[in-house]
């Protein structure tokens, strides 16, 4: 078995991500959305309508870090990559998530964020 790439291995964190909302009912709107403001890995919309922007670190270990490699500047990004995609598709109520992810013997473990710019849940 080969190591994956840090892309490859990117990809499989964001798909393990984006079933993870799904799971919970939500569906993805878009994925990997990029413009020169930055990035958002995925877009999802709650049950109950709330556009979910989603930063997703995917590590190889717990010893690579997680979540506070979304820095105030990564984060700032986000939330610029965020209005310009809500310029397009207006939305009533908004909120920012992080996912780490992080493969573990056969499965992955994930731990969310919800609502990362109004303190971590």
């Amino acid at each position: 078995m080969s190591i994956p790439t840090p892309a490859e291995l990117g990809r499989a964190g964001e798909e393990v991500a984006a079933r993870h909302y799904t799971s919970k009912g939500d569906r993805i709107l878009a994925r990997n959305v990029s413009c020169p403001q930055g990035e958002i890995d995925l877009i999802a919309e709650a049950a109950d309508g709330t556009v979910v922007f989603v930063e997703v670190k995917t590590r190889s270990t717990a010893s690579f870090g997680g979540v506070e490699a979304v820095s105030p500047r990564k984060f700032s990004r986000i939330r610029c990559a965020a209005a310009v995609w809500l310029a397009e598709h207006p939305a009533h109520s908004v909120r920012f998530d992080a996912v780490l992810v992080t493969p573990h013997a056969g499965h992955w473990s994930i731990e969310c964020w919800e609502d990362i710019d109004r303190g971590a849940r």
